[in-house]
């Protein structure tokens, strides 16, 4: 049967690479604290955009979504669900809720996974919603054309309980042993969280939702400001790829986590770098003279002139999306009527229709 050993599996994995990524996201943890002492209000605003961007694409990685409209009307729980899609669209939401609520109250144990996952269905019709898979299933990648292909064959159901509370225990002795990074015995519970594949249904979701609240109780809050989601779902490819690698073996305990823990690594970081960059951009433009754009005659640019800067920058054709998360003061009807203002006189180009419209500067 499978083992877990963290402590041990953590002693391997400190190269060179992997120990420059965890002294990078320690150095911004301590930044971050620093914001969050001084301007909690800025981490208000990154905190709700972070919240619809992780809804959104947590599912849609699985192929379920809704129109942005409604997207932002289900997570500030302004209207109820009216399919599938969106009952499982609001059942992320609510698990999203609770851990970013309640965090420090929830401990990594089989019994609190299944309630979130049960939570995570609970808008839904199907019942397996709190239960272990009650039959045997595979992880499957999909490809642009939505093809499937079988990627892993995980353990079989009957043996499954005992695996996940095997890793949760691992993963306790690696936390209460004192000498293992946070990172590494997250990472690498995540992984084999992902190769027991313990649901019928909704393992990449609660993998993803374990990841936060695991790095939320170890006061890695980055996740809670910047999309993780966001980032696994624009890197993934580069996500299976890691994933695949890392199984090879899994099932003899010989399987490697380093591609992996490092590609997880990595998403923390460029998170990291996001939230630094956002920050920036949310406190120059309401300090004088260090805004985008051209200043006002009070030296601070407007919201406007903000948005016409970020597109002057930008090379690589941008969504209001993109925009609201670069800017995540302004509103969307201020990022609309400026779009319009700009497409109306011939200062960018608009590509596209739907949820695939995206904005470029002509140059």
């Amino acid at each position: 049967m499978k083992e877990f050993d963290y402590i041990q599996a953590a002693t391997t994995l400190l190269t060179p690479q992997t120990t420059s990524l965890l002294t990078a996201i320690h150095e911004a943890k301590g930044r971050q604290s620093v914001t969050a002492a001084i301007r909690p209000d800025v981490l208000d605003t990154l905190t709700t955009v972070a919240r619809i961007q992780s809804t959104d694409a947590s599912n849609r990685i699985e192929g379920i979504s809704t129109s942005d409209k409604r997207l932002g009307e289900l997570v500030m729980e302004k209207v109820t669900p009216r399919n599938r899609a969106e009952e499982e669209i609001a059942g992320y939401r609510d698990v999203l809720a609770t851990i970013h609520e309640s965090h420090d109250y929830i401990p990594l144990t089989p019994s609190v996974i299944l309630q979130l996952h049960r939570d995570l269905f609970r808008h839904t019709a199907p019942t397996f919603g709190g239960h272990f898979k009650d039959g045997d299933n595979v992880i499957v990648e999909r490809d642009a054309n939505g093809n499937r292909t079988i990627r892993f064959a995980p353990p079989n159901a009957l043996i499954t309980p005992e695996l996940v509370d095997r890793a949760c225990t691992a993963y306790a002795e690696a936390l209460h042993e004192g000498h293992t990074d946070p990172l590494l015995a997250i990472a690498m519970f995540i992984f084999d969280f992902t190769c027991i594949h313990p649901f019928n249904d909704g393992n990449g979701r609660m993998s993803r939702l374990l990841t936060l609240l695991l790095l939320y109780r170890s006061g890695y809050m980055v996740g809670k400001y910047i999309s993780l989601e966001h980032l696994i779902e624009q890197s993934k490819d580069t996500y299976y790829e890691a994933l695949a690698a890392s199984t090879r073996g899994w099932n003899d305990n010989d399987n490697d986590y380093a591609p992996f823990v490092n590609y997880l690594l990595g998403v923390i970081l460029r998170a990291c770098k996001e939230f630094d960059e956002r920050v920036g951009t949310l406190l120059n433009g309401a300090s004088n003279g260090h805004g985008n754009g051209t200043p006002t005659r009070t030296g601070t640019p407007t919201k406007e002139q903000r948005i016409a800067a970020l597109l002057d920058r930008t090379l690589s054709p941008i969504s209001k999306a993109d925009i609201r998360t670069q800017l995540p003061d302004i509103s969307v009807s201020t990022i609309e009527r400026t779009l319009k203002s700009l497409l109306d006189a011939g200062e960018i180009l608009k590509i596209g229709a739907g949820r695939n419209t995206r904005y470029v500067r002509k140059r």
